[in-house]
């Protein structure tokens, strides 16, 4: 005892003289720490989160997790669990504990070792946001000195919520927000109590006590954070022994990611980090919204996915991936069958279990193993465990594949297929859901579509896996257009005196090069010719030859000059006569912003991925402010504000927007924020005879023989807003559909990622086209057909847009009022007074329309030439 008493004087004394010496300092460098504003603006380092128009969430970035929480949302019992074991004191003290600090220094002198002991909350908090972890006694008095002045200038309640959003909890958690859905995928508030406990005790050694990776010293810190509970009152005897014993649940959650949309998301990602950095990007908290709708970008990726699986199994299959295992060969055909099934090297289901949850797949493919064969249907063992049976219509599809042009015979027994232990790949198909054998598609394809008003990105798909391919084919692949050029080909030739009426002639041409010594002869495709046409027909039918006559007629330089007023670079447009035939390579994101001027009246608009930016708290920090395609802007902006389009008429709406442009109403344009108006690059007029032109290449024109080649969009059943051209290069290594409404254009593009790879030829596949005939010849698998625009791009047009179609009511852009309609002769283009089928309506800019009427000896010698005589080739 003699001894014991000066210990605790001088014990005393000394902490008093630390405290006085603590007191002092603080004083001393007063002037140099944090501010209260600083303290109350601390970067969290809350991830960036991106997500749809319509708020579902489709990525996060950032190597630390949090979701912020105010302490208002934070449930009673996690703030005693954290108080109880971290700083039962804390609303009573000032930021320094004197009793943890002598229980510190107590340990101190009696081990020599230095133990965290002694911090309070504050302490922990100053130390997370301004210091390090090293255990010194000058980082130690730095600590006590910033939670001293913190709590000067913060309430107990703000340090606690800061706090409770700052601590690390393991597995690039921060703040319990985030280890609630690190460690259970849940909210703070759906915690029961013993997940409560074992969370609350991760901030001393959140590596240490993790629940997932140590397991048994997470119930063994779980069990003492309850008995603190349980001594400070916070918890009963029962709460304690349940929470107690119940088992730790904890495994790792990801995000919650409402929808896979990675080359949409890493497309904002990469805007984020040009406008902030990465370090800011990643960690300030950014909430970013997208312009697209999940919806439209979900119909996207299933349309891009199913054309590719469709154009894939159109040239056949290309064998199993492996063949684990080889059963017995005899040559008759119920032998095979009966060999197929037999499993004496067949492995254990744990040893394919073990294969197939190591084995690599994406998207909607699933890795299978073939264990038994029957004559027309397989079964095969998946890697959830179980059996399913592949019947015949999941694999009457697969005959061989030889090459890209050529595929081997139609199946007739399954055995033709797979054997036992194959290990192949399955899928659900996306109409019925039925289970089918299926590959790796090798082509490669991207969808953009965009809001023709603003340039507001409505879908992007890259390619058909993010995981497989981070390139995005949809805003990186500078690809050759083919015809998808020829509209804005015809613009400029209707720029320059030309009408939809005019004639030119569709027949073979020979550009003898002298320097060469070959000659240049652009073809059709097909290789078929109609003489003298009208310039509708032309575009209706993508003739290639009238295509180089108009940029011969107008001259080079001039359509280059044209074809920059749609924002392509004049560095990509080529140089010579091949621009006629889309020689030129540009990104689909580039051609549906051209696609997008002609849709929209004639406004060249820019086309953007982010709608608003928001911080960590639902503030408002960026909004999009696009350039529109109105003229005048004022106008749109009432219609947007009021959304009359929903509830009126047009009538109504023009007749109320005219008041409100009067100042009748209350509501004002004045009132309402000012739209910036795009640039006008081409005519209201030039604009709508573009459309009108492509309008009929997406239509059956009364017969077979006249449809345009995008006829296949008769699937949508819309009569009047739909436009479109397909596209196709010369060695069909490019295929492109691009097609709009006024209100939505979207691109399509297929081709290989390899360049030099040409797209090849189908045959007809027999038993799909004896399944489903009246549907081979529009979309699907069966057709037998060069692959082309319009068999391997505008099927995943069309998927998409009978999505995004439905329930959209169908309109046009009204006409300009510079444009007159008269009555022509089909074959002339000359006025005529005929009303019966060799007669039609045509659209003409004023003054611009035909004055002659056709003769009746030219309507008999039009026949006469239709049914005699071919164009004959022209020499140039």
């Amino acid at each position: 005892m003699k001894y014991l008493k000066p210990i605790i004087i001088s014990i005393t004394v000394l902490s008093l003289l630390g405290l006085g010496l603590v007191a002092g300092t603080y004083f001393y460098i007063k002037a140099d720490l944090p501010s209260i504003e600083v303290l109350k603006d601390v970067r969290l380092q809350t991830p960036m989160r991106i997500y749809t128009q319509d708020g579902k969430l489709i990525s996060q970035y950032g190597v630390k997790r949090r979701i912020p929480l105010v302490l208002s949302e934070v449930p009673p019992q996690l703030i005693h669990a954290v108080i109880a074991t971290e700083d039962s004191r804390f609303y009573q003290h000032p930021g320094i504990d004197p009793i943890g600090m002598m229980r510190a220094l107590v340990n101190l002198v009696l081990t020599g070792e230095k133990g965290q002991g002694g911090s309070t909350l504050t302490m922990q908090l100053a130390r997370d946001f301004f210091l390090t972890r090293d255990k010194t006694y000058i980082r130690k008095i730095r600590e006590i000195i910033i939670a001293w002045h913190m709590e000067q200038l913060l309430s107990k309640d703000e340090i606690l919520e800061l706090y409770l959003n700052k601590v690390e909890l393991g597995h690039r958690a921060f703040g319990f927000g985030a280890a609630a859905q690190v460690y259970y995928g849940k909210t703070v508030n759906e915690l029961n109590l013993a997940q409560i406990a074992t969370i609350a005790g991760l901030p001393q050694a959140p590596s240490v006590l993790n629940p997932i990776s140590r397991p048994d010293r997470a119930i063994v810190r779980r069990r003492i954070v309850l008995m603190r509970m349980l001594d400070e009152g916070y918890i009963s005897q029962a709460e304690f022994e349940s929470a107690n014993n119940a088992p730790i649940t904890a495994k790792k959650h990801g995000a919650e990611i409402e929808l896979d949309a990675p080359y949409l998301a890493d497309q904002i990602y990469n805007e984020m980090i040009a406008l902030y950095g990465k370090d800011e990007a990643e960690t300030g908290g950014y909430q970013v919204y997208a312009t697209v709708p999940s919806d439209l970008q979900i119909a996207a990726q299933k349309a891009l996915r199913r054309n590719l699986h469709d154009y894939d199994e159109r040239h056949g299959y290309r064998g199993p991936l492996q063949q684990l295992w080889v059963s017995g060969t005899e040559t008759s055909l119920k032998s095979e069958v009966k060999a197929a099934n037999e499993h004496s090297n067949a492995w254990s289901e744990q040893q394919m279990l073990e294969l197939l949850n190591n084995y690599p797949t994406y998207e909607t493919l699933h890795a299978a193993i073939v264990t038994k064969v029957n004559a027309q249907d397989i079964t095969v063992f998946d890697k959830n465990g179980q059996y399913r049976t592949i019947d015949w219509e999941g694999l009457d599809w697969a005959r061989p594949f030889i090459n890209d042009n050529k595929q081997g015979p139609d199946p007739k027994l399954a055995s033709d297929i797979v054997q036992a232990g194959a290990l192949i790949l399955i899928r659900q198909r996306e109409d019925d859901a039925h289970w089918q054998i299926a590959q790796y598609p090798q082509a490669s394809s991207a969808i953009v579509a965009l809001n023709p008003h603003n340039g507001a990105v409505q879908s992007v798909v890259g390619g058909y896996s993010f995981y497989q391919s981070q390139f995005n084919r949809a805003t990186q692949a500078k690809r050759q257009v083919g015809s998808n050029i020829k509209p804005f080909i015809y613009s400029a030739a209707l720029d320059h005196g030309y009408t939809l009426a005019s004639i030119i002639n569709d027949a073979p041409i020979t550009q003898w090069e002298a320097g060469t010594g070959t000659a240049w002869r652009p073809e059709n495709s097909p290789a078929e010719y109609d003489g003298p046409i009208r310039l509708r027909v032309a575009l209706t039918k993508s003739k290639n030859v009238v295509s180089v006559r108009l940029v011969r007629a107008l001259g080079l330089d001039t359509v280059r000059r044209h074809l920059t007023r749609f924002g392509f670079s004049l560095g990509d447009i080529p140089n010579d006569e091949t621009v006629s035939l889309g020689s030129g390579s540009h990104t689909p994101l580039e051609i549906v912003t051209a696609m997008a001027t002609i849709a929209n009246g004639g406004f060249l608009i820019q086309p953007y991925f982010i709608q608003r930016i928001e911080d960590d708290y639902g503030k408002k920090l960026w909004e999009a402010n696009p350039a529109y395609a109105c003229d005048p802007c004022e106008i749109a902006a009432v219609k947007e504000e009021r959304d009359l389009s929903q509830s009126l008429s047009d009538a109504d709406i023009e007749a109320l927007l005219a008041a409100e442009l009067s100042g009748k109403t209350n509501n004002s344009p004045k009132d309402l924020p000012p739209k910036r108006q795009a640039p006008r690059v081409i005519s209201a007029e030039n604009a709508y005879l573009v459309a009108e032109m492509m309008r009929s290449a997406v239509q059956i024109n009364g017969s077979w023989d006249n449809r345009g080649t995008g006829w296949r969009t008769a699937l949508l059943l819309r009569r009047d807003d739909l436009a479109g051209k397909t596209g196709t290069t010369n060695d069909v290594r490019d295929t492109w559909f691009s097609g709009f409404t006024p209100d939505l254009v979207a691109t399509t593009w297929v081709g290989f990622d390899d360049s030099n790879r040409r797209l090849g030829r189908a045959s007809r596949n027999q038993n799909l086209v004896n399944k489903n005939p009246q549907k081979f010849n529009y979309i699907g698998n069966a057709m037998a057909e060069t692959e082309s625009g319009a068999v391997a791009a505008q099927p995943a047009w069309i998927r998409f847009m009978q999505i995004a179609l439905n329930g959209v009511t169908e309109h046009q852009l009204p006409m300009p009022t510079d444009l007159v309609t008269v009555r022509i002769d089909k074959n002339s283009g000359k006025l005529t007074n005929r009303t019966d089928k060799t007669s039609m309506f045509e659209y003409f800019v004023e003054g611009s329309q035909p004055q002659i009427f056709v003769t009746e000896s030219e309507i008999i010698e039009s026949k006469n030439s239709e049914q005699n005589s071919k164009a004959e080739e022209e020499i140039f």
